[in-house]
């Protein structure tokens, strides 16, 4: 089961399926349309910077999951940059150590940058992102939900 990571902007035919998957899963009912995330997304596959990217896994040939390194990610803290967001592994694809893949994959991107400390939030996966390093600063309200502001130290 060989694994290979690309970006969209070495694939952008994989940016309507990352949009989906972000529509999907952070998205839908947050006030904008599949349509506009798909515009989002494929601009930035084109875009020429080094942020936002989204790492796409895929297992032998077939995408499975993505995450992404953004500038911003959580508006009530502009304060604060890179993140990594948008972590996702399609449901049939989980359990089998993909997240943590695409994590160090954004890390590895992160630290080639030159970034000291990158950051996320989660409301279900705090145990996860502990489990491989990431340290949680605060819990936070946030759209009538708490959710944990994490860091990662990345260069010493």
């Amino acid at each position: 089961m060989p694994h290979a990571i690309v970006t969209t902007t070495d694939r952008p035919d994989l940016a309507p399926l990352t949009a989906r998957w972000r529509w999907e899963a952070f998205a839908r009912g947050q006030g904008r349309s599949l349509a506009e995330v798909t515009a989002s997304e494929a601009a930035t596959a084109a875009g020429p910077g080094p942020m936002p990217r989204t790492c796409v896994l895929l297992v032998d040939g077939a995408p499975v999951g993505m995450a992404s390194l953004a500038a911003r990610d959580l508006d009530p803290r502009p304060d604060l940059t890179p993140w990594l967001a948008g972590v996702y592994v399609a449901p049939e694809a989980r359990g089998r150590g993909h997240a943590v893949r695409l994590v160090a994959a954004v890390e590895a991107q992160a630290a080639a940058l030159g970034v000291a400390t990158l950051w996320l939030y989660t409301r279900s996966a705090e145990g996860l992102y502990a489990r491989i390093g990431w340290r949680t600063v605060e819990a936070f309200p946030y759209r009538e939900r708490m959710y944990a502001l994490m860091r990662r130290d990345l260069v010493a």
